[in-house]
């Protein structure tokens, strides 16, 4: 019978490792994004309000608003989305739930 040589075993460990890590549960990026420029903003932009939606009786209405997933190029987001509900963020062997 054959043994695994110890490199073997370490590097099906780390395999291990890294599927563990991005696993189910992972949460999307988030990113503060002024919803007409899609352009990324400083992170307190966002506090306040953060969907952009109701302003619940503050005086100041937050200039962006958060954006999961997708990437940044030149300071403007792409392929994400401002619903976090529609960033796929689940790992291996993840199932999402829910109406489509």
């Amino acid at each position: 019978m054959r043994r695994l040589r110890s490199s073997t075993v370490v590097l099906g460990g780390m395999g291990l490792l890294a599927m563990t890590i991005t696993a189910c549960g992972s949460e999307p990026d988030k990113r503060c994004v002024d919803r007409l420029t899609r352009e990324q903003l400083p992170r307190y932009e966002c506090d306040g309000g953060g969907s952009g939606g109701s302003s619940s009786g503050t005086s100041t209405t937050p200039r962006g608003s958060y954006y999961y997933g997708g990437s940044v190029s030149d300071q403007k987001v792409s392929g994400g989305s401002f619903d976090k509900t529609a960033v796929d963020s689940g790992g291996f062997g993840c199932s999402r739930t829910g109406g489509g």
